[in-house]
């Protein structure tokens, strides 16, 4: 019996030098891993924090990860998206071939993110 192929999601976050401000992504992190519980869901970081994505996506490869889904945890597409993530990937894909990885956009600008923080928002008027 063959064991299936691990895929991994990585949510790639900014990074922060306060550690109190991975906190949320952390949670979002156990929520996405309690939901898919065959999923390897990690959390990496762009700068001034551990993780990086690099080193994040070679552990998970050394692991047996043959597919890295990578989502910006980002509110927008700023430059970090649109710059830094493409380089980042592209050195990942040259050194990595044979493992498929593929980017999502910024979670900030899918319709159903959106709408849940303007509900948010809207709550927050209310008070």
């Amino acid at each position: 019996m063959s064991t299936p192929p691990i895929r991994s999601l990585v949510l790639f976050a900014h990074g922060a030098r306060d550690p109190a401000w991975a906190q949320p992504f952390e949670r979002l992190r156990a929520l996405v891993q309690a939901a898919r519980p065959g999923l390897s869901v990690q959390l990496a970081f762009l700068e001034l924090m551990q993780p990086d994505l690099a080193s994040l996506a070679a552990a998970e490869i050394a692991r047996g990860a043959c597919a890295i889904t990578v989502v910006p945890v980002f509110l927008g597409q700023g430059a970090h998206v649109r710059r830094d993530l493409p380089q980042l990937i592209d050195s990942l894909r040259l050194a990595h071939p044979a493992v498929d990885i593929d980017v999502a956009g910024a979670v900030g600008e899918d319709d159903a993110v959106l709408q849940a923080v303007a509900a948010y928002c809207l709550r927050a008027a209310q008070q």
